[in-house]
């Protein structure tokens, strides 16, 4: 072999051995610095947010696609999407955009129009804030949360929001009339609809329904209402047993951190709805503002062994009945009255639950307070398998009941006292005999415990039945 051969060969191999040291050390950098890799890639999944959003609030707003116009909207990603998320700064205040958990944050900046981003991949499940730092913000409403989850449609835990019905104020005891105060919080929670599936709620007191209000014919009604600082909505309150403007909306309309004292007095006996009355009323509404106010006749009503508290309500979400994850509100489906849920106390199936069920004995005589939120839709209130041996139509608890009914219409923003005797022990089913909104979670359970009739009902059960 010639020398000048052996030597071409020789700084061949240098060559060769200096490219896989860079390549070696290249890996150990990028396994070391595993954000930077992150950065360096194509990113995955990418969101906009905006400061504001001209909502004149201290919040964040989506751009583009499925969170475009959503305050604080809930971003998702599966794990290891490399996620961007640019923030553009909209109202001229500082601000920035941290994630505590993936150790990221933009540069705080206060000039309209000017913006930054993060980076990162999304290494770790579970819910996390993502919000703004500058002291003051967050508290004010500058947070929402990231979802990384097994898809982007995440399934996240949300907190019980559902009224339990057996929650109702005892019955009053005869005496003069007095001043009642009431205290209600607006609180935006995010809750439990169904399995698996989580939105934002607008409650009173953290619930749907909020609290049943119990007062007499000539009490004074003090309302001390507050709206929770972390709400990005004001909130108001609209009873249909006072008589005033709004029903007191136009005293209580809060900004979120804002409280204020109202009242009224009981003129007229009956069960009333009480509801959120700031536009978008039905938007408010149907997020799940809305309870009872019981304002009982000088005589107080007869006594019966249970009493329950039950509402009806529809919810109108972009994504289809039972999507996984974190569902948004629709106002277009709101505005055309195509709900995708149909709920008693807040959540689909709630009643259903052995938690929130209804409890009986054989023999009870109930009482079930029962009122339509709404915003939109009807219902024809029924208890398979039951009769009412009394309503009181309307909520009307002076008036004649109607006897012997088998069901019972109740308008959206409106009420009916049904009471009955449990006479044969079993499970009984609440429905509205719009028959499909059970198949969209409108459903409960009452259960009778007791020995068998067999002289008033007899038979051997099915399977099958749906019953």
């Amino acid at each position: 072999m010639k020398r000048r051969s052996v030597l071409a060969i020789i700084l061949s191999l240098s060559v060769l051995l200096g490219l896989v040291l860079t390549v070696t050390a290249g890996l150990s950098l990028a396994q070391s610095d595993p954000d930077a890799n992150s950065a360096a890639r194509q990113a995955t999944v990418e969101y906009t947010l905006v400061t504001g959003g001209g909502t004149g609030q201290l919040v964040f707003v989506g751009v583009g696609g499925d969170i475009d116009g959503v305050v604080n909207p809930t971003l998702t990603a599966r794990p290891g999407d490399v996620v961007k998320i640019t923030l553009i700064n909209d109202d001229g205040m500082l601000h920035d955009l941290v994630i505590d958990e993936f150790d990221v944050a933009t540069d705080q900046f206060a000039d309209r129009g000017e913006q930054d981003s993060i980076t990162f991949t999304a290494n770790k499940t579970g819910t996390f804030d993502y919000y703004c730092s500058v002291p003051g913000h967050k508290a004010a409403g500058m947070v929402g949360k990231l979802v990384v989850g097994t898809s982007a449609a995440a399934a996240v835990e949300g907190a019980d929001i559902v009224r339990d019905p057996s929650d109702v104020p005892a019955p009053l005891e005869p005496r003069e009339p007095q001043t009642v105060e009431v205290d209600l919080v607006a609180e935006e929670v995010l809750g439990q609809l169904a399995d698996g599936t989580v939105m934002t709620y607008f409650t009173f007191n953290g619930t749907v329904p909020g609290p049943m209000i119990r007062a007499r014919v000539g009490d004074t009604i003090v309302v001390n209402f507050r709206n929770e600082v972390s709400s990005q909505f004001p909130h108001s309150l609209d009873f249909h047993a006072a008589t005033g403007p709004g029903g007191g909306a136009v005293f209580s309309n809060l900004a979120p951190g804002e409280e204020t004292t109202f009242s009224f007095k009981a003129l007229n006996p009956g069960l009333y709805v009480y509801h959120c009355a700031t536009p978008s009323v039905a938007h408010h509404i149907a997020m799940g503002m809305y309870g009872l106010i019981l304002i009982e006749p000088e005589e107080g009503l007869p006594e019966v062994d249970r009493e329950f508290y039950v509402m009806q309500g529809e919810l109108y979400t972009e994504e289809p009945f039972g999507t996984t994850g974190y569902v948004n509100f629709s106002h277009e489906k709101m505005l055309n009255e195509q709900p995708e849920y149909f709920v008693f106390n807040g959540a689909a199936g709630a009643l259903t639950s052995d938690e929130h069920a209804l409890r009986a004995e054989l023999g009870d005589t109930i009482r079930i307070f029962f009122g339509v939120g709404g915003p939109n839709f009807i219902s024809s209130f029924h208890v398979i398998g039951e009769i009412f041996d009394r309503v009181y139509d309307q909520g009307s608890i002076t008036s004649n009941p109607l006897t012997d009914v088998q069901t019972t219409l109740v308008p959206a923003g409106g009420a009916a006292m049904i009471e009955f005797q449990t006479q044969v022990p079993g499970r009984y089913i609440l429905v509205d005999h719009a028959l499909s909104r059970a198949e969209r979670g409108l459903m409960g359970y009452l259960y009778v415990e007791g020995e068998e009739q067999p002289e008033i009902f007899n038979g051997t059960l099915t399977h099958g039945s749906g019953h």
